[in-house]
């Protein structure tokens, strides 16, 4: 893999003598280096570095910002936070993050579509990360967090909790171009959503996880899945990742698929294929072929061509050729 680079806005916790960054928000963000030619360290040296000085300026030309970078640096009081104006250069991307900025940049080249879900090396993502308490104020330090609520209110200043988590909400650092979101906090940073992508009000997707094409979803893409173009993920659906347990096999949707409403895989499917409403395929299930031959769900991960039903009278999971009838792709109107 290649590199990447940034330069972003970092906050840093007040709170105790660690200052932990809680977040950083990416100005510029690319793939490889920063092609011009005087740059000093803190552009091209790997590893996260605070700009100071004539470095802000030097940042700004060097991204094409009109933007004042110094007027980034602050303090708050109250929120016990400062910012600051940081360069992070990731010299490869197959090698895991090694500190909470690189983190951030990392889950900006994925909502950003740069990189696709598992292209890059997450190991140690969550350990790196820290939990943040984001709120209509801003991220707050969790550690002595009733201190800070206190003084945020002492100012008059709204602070409505918003969650309590090591990963934001996507929308507030990276807005795709050609997506539909219909709730926010169901779409965390680092998402990959394709254009023509609608995320309805009961969708979910994780971070390194997403769609690479139009797609509808009103279910739930876990860690790790990627989604074909023109797939359909069904009303309360539900697809098994690679987090708490769900095993390494990274789960794939193939082109034109539908999940029906709370249906679910824990195997891959290839292109063309249907799972039943209410129908929950593993790589475990007992699947009942045309022929009567019975074969667990792993045989047929990533086959095209598929229909999954469960037999009304037996319970029985069957596998069969799947015809065009019931299902004749998503909505060409919605995406």
């Amino acid at each position: 893999m290649t590199g990447a680079v940034g330069i972003g806005v970092a906050t840093r916790s007040l709170v105790g003598d660690a200052q932990i960054i809680l977040d950083v928000r990416f100005l510029r963000f690319q793939l490889g280096a920063w092609t011009q030619a005087d740059l000093t360290t803190v552009f091209t040296n790997p590893g996260t570095h605070r700009l100071s000085g004539d470095e802000l300026a030097t940042a700004a030309t060097l991204v094409g910002l009109d933007l004042d970078l110094g007027s980034f640096v602050a303090h708050d009081g109250e929120r016990r936070v400062r910012t600051e104006v940081v360069s992070v250069v990731a010299a490869d991307l197959g090698v895991g993050p090694a500190d909470p900025a690189e983190a951030y940049l990392r889950l900006h080249l994925l909502s950003g579509r740069l990189v696709r879900p598992n292209e890059q090396n997450l190991d140690g993502l969550f350990a790196i990360l820290n939990n943040v308490v984001w709120t209509t104020a801003g991220p707050c330090d969790l550690n002595d967090f009733d201190t800070t609520r206190a003084l945020l209110l002492s100012r008059q200043r709204s602070c409505n909790v918003l969650g309590v988590d090591k990963f934001p909400r996507m929308v507030d650092y990276v807005v795709p171009s050609g997506v539909r979101i219909a709730d926010a906090d169901r779409v965390r940073l680092g998402a990959h959503l394709a254009e023509g992508t609608v995320v309805m009000h009961e969708g979910f997707c994780n971070f390194n996880a997403g769609t690479l094409g139009p797609a509808m979803v009103e279910g739930r893409i876990s860690q790790g899945v990627i989604v074909g173009a023109n797939s359909d993920v069904g009303g309360g659906a539900s697809i098994m990742g690679t987090l708490s347990g769900g095993g390494k096999e990274v789960v794939r949707v193939g082109e034109r698929c539908l999940i029906g409403a709370n249906g679910g895989i824990g195997i891959s499917l290839g292109d063309d294929c249907i799972v039943e409403a209410g129908c929950y395929v593993t790589a475990g299930s007992r699947v009942v072929l045309p022929d009567a031959t019975v074969v667990k769900g792993k045989e047929l991960s990533g086959v095209s061509g598929l229909l999954y039903r469960r037999n009304s009278q037996s319970g029985a999971i069957e596998a069969v050729p799947r015809t065009n009838a019931g299902w004749d792709g998503l909505n060409a109107a919605l995406h």
